[in-house]
This record gives structure tokens, sequence and C-alpha cells, in this order.
């Protein structure tokens, strides 16, 4: 069925009929509307911690994947160091604010409007979305309202698709690096009829390096080698005077080895996706989606070398949607109505050395109603929304050979969660602002139902975990200094009850369990300068945070939550000295932080350099060349009682970009 609807979409970009223009004379011309977006911001957005990369950021980093584009937000992490080839695709789960400690997404990763994360794991796959495919990212911290907001808990991360007029028609680049591994990509924007069509694909693939220290390393040790597609295709159309259509497909492949040899995992996906933007006096976006995910992933024993589990399908669904309306309801006023909804169905069928085969599953979904309106009072916007959740938990399962299947009880209920603000315009050049909210996440399947083991320690799952509840309040200044030049400061305290965390509850063995709570108090600072060909963008996040524990977790109380480093920063420089070519320097820091809740191993601080060119040679045939790591910095990414892991070293790339 899923690929009847994809080959079905595929056919609409080549079906859709041309319809008539519009006679030019009769549009407004102070009127601009950028086909392809959904609808604008409200006056108040601003009000909320928010950083934008442009798309000049997002195609010239040094390893051009999306994870390194998320890097340049200060605060920005993932469950591990490792980046999107050399890391188990689990892993990639999202947050902001040092509020981390297991691997699920905390954040909502948006594309387009949908969400991203794996209805089963919760992680996010960086490598289903290209980069190039972008025309902007934004960054928002901090708990949220409007639609799908029961996800952004720690904030949300909006990518948004590049216009055709961004594209061009088309655009391609090859590259190669000093390991031999090739990075492809190809996009092609027509006009079509009233709006354009995007078809896109690209492929990467390579050995990998040795993430195993070389004195660490056996005969059975491993490059992370890696072998990753994407396809996907866009159609928006203009199909009336205020009425516009998107309809998206992707599907994506993605293999990994990890360590050992035979330590491969895959993960796979197809999405599918529409949407209906009414731009009148009565603003409307309607979306549903699609996606359907799996997962398969085999464990080496570090000491026999032989597998000892084999995860061998773990098939998911994801389902959803949402209506928003924008009622006219006076010009000081920008109202949102709207309801949303998401399911999350999947299986795990796997086999055990040991034990032998294991079963587990269940089905998760949310239903969302949400109201909010901004009021314009002069130099003073004030913005106030409310959400009511119906969570459900059902269908859970876990079956073993030789305990038989076990049923789990099927639980439900509503949430209330809220989030006001304010932002006063002080003079031409300082805006201050403040916020307050709460917000929730329902814990995945995986979390749930899914145990698993990085050897020697076993990690238990917990199907009585209860949803993750946040509050917090921030306050913040946007200074505009200079002509050219844009600060930006937020302090912030947030605190998640119910936190969930893989908690130590005996000798090599951990299990989910909801904490007390992790609370997070900080500073975001980010600085943006442009003067000519020359530009300047540097963020930093600077948190205390700490889990408050009682009873079994009555030792980790005052701890640093796992993976949470207490300071990270990043400064990019970039240089245009002609059309078309482009010089950019990223540096980045990120200080030490704890591998586990016990604070026992260590993740030494890191700071890198990256780099990348780009020089015209002939037409719209560009050389590019990029660097990562340049100082050759080891990077820790997983540190077991001093067996480590490491992340990408010094690598060069060379290679030609046609358009961009």
């Amino acid at each position: 069925m899923k690929y009847l609807l994809l080959a079905s979409a595929a056919a609409a970009f080549v079906a859709t009929p041309a319809f008539a223009q519009d006679d030019p004379a009769e549009d407004d011309a102070n009127v601009i509307v950028v086909l392809g977006e959904g609808l604008p911001d409200t006056p108040a957005a601003p009000a909320y911690s928010t950083v934008e990369i442009d798309r000049e950021q997002i195609v010239s980093t040094g390893s051009g994947r999306l994870d390194d584009v998320l890097l340049n937000v200060a605060g920005f992490q993932q469950f591990r160091r490792s980046d999107s080839r050399s890391s188990n695709p689990t892993t990639q789960g999202v947050t902001l604010r040092a509020l981390g400690g297991n691997a699920t997404t905390r954040a909502l990763v948006t594309l387009d409007g949908v969400p991203l994360t794996d209805p089963f794991f919760g992680y996010v796959p960086f490598n289903a979305v290209a980069p190039e495919r972008l025309g902007s990212v934004q960054v928002t911290r901090g708990g949220g309202t409007g639609p799908f907001g029961a996800g952004a808990l720690a904030g949300t991360i909006a990518l948004n698709s590049a216009d055709a007029a961004t594209l061009g028609l088309f655009n391609a680049q090859a590259l190669v690096n000093d390991r031999g591994e090739t990075q492809l990509s190809a996009t092609a924007a027509p006009e079509v009829g009233d709006g354009y069509a995007v078809l896109s694909g690209r492929w990467d693939r390579g050995k990998g390096f040795f993430t195993t220290p070389e004195d660490q390393r056996v005969p059975a040790t491993a490059r992370a080698k890696f072998d990753s597609w994407s396809v996907s295709g866009r159609l928006v159309q203009q199909v009336g005077d205020d009425l516009e259509l998107q309809v998206r497909g992707l599907a994506y492949d993605d293999a990994r080895t990890l360590r050992f040899e035979g330590q491969d995992s895959t993960n796979e996906g197809q999405d599918l996706s529409a949407r209906l933007v009414s731009r009148g006096p009565w603003q409307v976006d309607v979306l549903g989606y699609a996606q359907w995910r799996n997962f398969t992933n085999i464990v080496i024993s570090s000491s026999s070398f032989n597998p000892v589990l084999d995860q061998r399908d773990t098939p998911s669904t994801g389902l959803g949607g949402k209506i928003e309306v924008r009622p006219p309801v006076g010009e000081a006023n920008t109202l949102r109505l709207g309801v949303d909804y998401s399911r999350s169905e999947g299986d795990l069928e796997e086999v055990n050395a040991f034990s032998g085969p294991r079963f587990a599953g269940g089905v998760n979904s949310m239903l969302g109603f949400f109201a909010e309106n901004d009021l314009e009072l002069g130099n003073l916007i004030l913005t106030g929304g409310v959400r009511v959740d119906r969570s459900s938990i059902r269908d859970g399962y876990y079956e073993t050979v030789a305990d038989g299947r076990t049923n789990f009880a099927d639980r439900s209920d509503w949430y209330f969660s809220w989030r006001a603000g304010a932002l006063f315009e002080a003079t031409e050049t300082l805006q201050l602002r403040a916020a307050a909210y709460t917000g929730l996440r329902q814990p995945t399947l995986n979390e749930l139902y899914r145990p698993y083991q990085i050897f020697p320690v076993t990690y238990l799952a917990n199907e009585n975990l209860e949803l993750e509840r946040l509050e917090g309040y921030e306050v913040g200044i946007d200074w505009l200094p200079v002509r050219g030049a844009k600060l930006s400061i937020t302090a912030f305290d947030n605190e998640v009850e119910n936190a969930v965390a893989n908690v130590t509850i005996g000798n090599n063995l951990n299990q989910r369990r909801n904490l007390d709570a992790i609370e997070a108090r900080g500073i975001e600072a980010s600085a943006e300068y442009q003067a000519g060909a020359f530009g300047l963008i540097g963020t930093l996040a600077v948190t205390d945070a700490e889990v408050r524990g009682t009873g079994f977790a009555a030792e980790l109380d005052g701890l640093r939550p796992a993976q949470a480093p207490e300071w990270a920063a990043s400064i990019s420089a970039s240089w245009r000295p002609v059309e078309g070519a482009l010089f950019a320097a990223t540096l980045r820091h990120v200080a030490d932080q704890f591998e586990d809740d016990l604070e026992t191993d260590v993740l030494p601080a890191a700071t890198t350099v990256d780099l990348f060119a780009q020089y015209p040679l002939i037409d719209r045939l560009s050389v590019v060349g990029r660097v990562e790591n340049l100082l050759d910095e080891e990077i820790v990414t997983l540190n077991r009682g001093g067996t480590l892991d490491l992340g990408v070293p010094q690598t060069f790339w060379i290679g030609l970009r046609y358009g961009f």
C-alpha cells in the first residue's frame, strides 16, 4: 500500500495540468507570497528564543551533513557526539538546553511542518534530509504549544525546504575525500503550472574511519563504513486565488557498520505528506502525513566477536495531521485555533544468542487541541497559548520463548500545557522579551518496551514510564548596536519533571526510569555581524544542569545529567570576495560531559575547526573544498570504563558544484 501511495505521488509530479496564469495587472504589487511555505510567523514569534540558520550556512559546512549544520546552534546536541555516518541511528535523539540523558528526541523536529522523528525509536533520520534541499532552519528553544506542540518539550527545530527560485532549474555536486569516500547529489526544480516541482537525490558512501583507538583495536575491529541514499519529490501548486497545494514524498535507505566486522545497522523510510494552505482573510493550514520506517541491527560480542543479538525487523508506522485556522479578528489580534493528531505503531522482532527470539511493540497516540493569540499594543506585543492533549498508550506487549507473552495495560489521560510571552520594542535598536511555558513528551515505544545491550551493560525497558513534563521561563534582549550587527542574550530556567533516563540499578544493569526532575539554568547568546562581503555568526550556551532524585534515584541527586556539557560555543566567519565565491571557517567547542548517570566516565572537552571554500570556474560551475576537524582533535564519543569510541578525524574533501 505504501509503495502505491508513493507511486501515485510521483505520478502527480508529471501529470499535473498547467493551470492558467493570472493576469499580472491584477496582482497586488505590494504583496509578495513565496510559494511552498506555510502560514507566516505570528507577530509575537520573536518573544521566544530563536536562532535562524540561513542557506549560506546550510550549504557551507565541513561535512555537508544536516547534523553538522545544526551544531551551529550552541546547545543543540545529540545523545552522542558521533555524526550520522559513524553512530548507531538509534542514538540520534535531539535535545536542547542540556536536557539530554537518553537517546530520544526531546525537541520537535519538523520538515515543512511534518514531524520527522522515527515512530518507534524517536531518533532523527538525518541522512534522509540533504542540506542542499533546505532554504532555512529555525531553532526555537523552550516548550511550545501550537501544532504538534506536545513533542516540543525542549524546543522546535523547523526545517524549511528551499523554493524553486532559490534552487535554480538544476544544481548538482560531486565530492571525494582523502579516504576515497564520495558524496553525490542533484536537484531539479522546474516551473510547473502555477508553481513548481522539485526532484532531488543524494548518495553518500565510504569505507569510513576507525572509531576505535589504535591501541584498543583487535582483528575484528572495523571501520565505520556507510552507504546511504535519499530521494525526494515536492510539488507546489497555486490552485486558487489564495489557495496553495503542497505534496511531498521521501524515500531513503542508510546502512552503517560500527566498531566490529558484522556489527551492521540499517534504517529505511518512506514518507508522504500533503498540505493545503489558504492565505485569504480566513487563513487555513491543513496537513496530513504517513510514514513507514524500519530498522535492523546486529550486535557483536566484544569478547568472542560473534553475533549475540540480531534485531532483524522493527517495522513502524507514523500517521498524523493538523488543521489550523486563523480567523480575521482585527488588525491588533492574530488568533490561531487548531487540532492535531499523531499515531505511532511499531513492533520489534529480534533473536538473542542466549535467550532466543523476543518480540515487543505497541501503539502510542496524541490528540491535541490548541489556541493561541497575539495582541499588538503599540510597541508591546503580548502572546498566550494553551493546549489540551489526550495521550493514549495501548496494545503494549513483550514476548520471549521462556516467559511467553506479557500484555501491558492500556492507559490514557488528558494533559494541559500553556505558554505566554511579551515582546517590547524599547527603542529602534533594542527589544526586550520574556516568556514562560510548560510542555510534555510521551515516552516512545522504544523506551516503553525494547531492552538492549551495549556490552557489558544491559538496558531494560519500562512499560510504566510516565509522560515528561516541562516548566520553564526565560528573559532576553535583542540589540542592534550598529548597522549589520545583532546581539541576543537569553537567561532561562527549565525543569523537566519525570525525566526519562537510563538509571543504574545493578552491576552492568540499567533501566529507563522517570527521575524526579532535571533542572537546567543558563545563558544563551548569539551574535551576528555583516559588513559587505564579510560575515560573522556566533552562538554560546552555558548551562548549569542537575538531576533531582529521591528514592531509587537518591544517589543521583545534584549530579549532572548524562551527556550534558556545561557549555558549548560555535563561531563561523565567511567571506564572499567575488560573485559565486565563498570562504568560511567554523570553530566549535564543547565542554567535557559524563557518559553515565553516576559521573563515572568522562568524555573530554573537544575543540574543532572546519573549513569550506567555493570558487567559480566557468558559468555556474565551481570548485569546492572542505575540511573536517582541521586540527585532528581527538573527539571521544563513548567511554565505557576506558573503552573508547572516537569521532571524525581530520578529513579533506574536493569536488565540483554546479549551481547553488
